[in-house]
C-alpha cells in the first residue's frame, strides 16, 4: 500500500472520530458550530467537485486539494478559538 493510500486511509477513519470530539469543544459556541458547519460543507462540495470532474480535470490542478488544507487549518483555528474561550471564560 502507498504511503498517500495509507494517510487517506487514516483520514478517513480518524477524521469523523475527532469531528465528535471537536463538536463538544464548540458546545456553546453557537457561531463558531455554525462556521464549523459551513466549513464541512465547503470540503463536501470540493470533494465532489473534484469527483465529478476527475476524468476531465485530474486533480483541478491542485487548487482542490489546497483548497481543502485551507479548510483544515479553518477548523483548527476554529478550535483553537473556542478551546481560548473556553480557557478564559470568567
Amino acid at each position: 500500500m502507498s504511503k498517500f493510500t495509507t494517510i487517506v486511509l487514516t483520514a478517513a477513519v480518524c477524521l469523523p472520530l475527532g469531528a465528535f470530539a471537536k463538536d463538544a469543544m464548540l458546545k456553546g459556541h453557537p457561531n463558531l458550530q455554525k462556521a464549523r458547519t459551513s466549513l464541512n460543507d465547503a470540503q463536501r462540495y470540493i470533494e465532489a467537485s473534484q469527483k465529478a470532474n476527475e476524468k476531465v480535470w485530474a486533480d483541478e490542478g491542485g487548487h482542490g486539494q489546497k483548497a481543502k488544507e485551507a479548510i483544515e487549518k479553518a477548523k483548527s483555528e476554529l478550535d483553537a478559538a473556542a478551546e481560548w474561550v473556553n480557557g478564559h471564560v470568567k
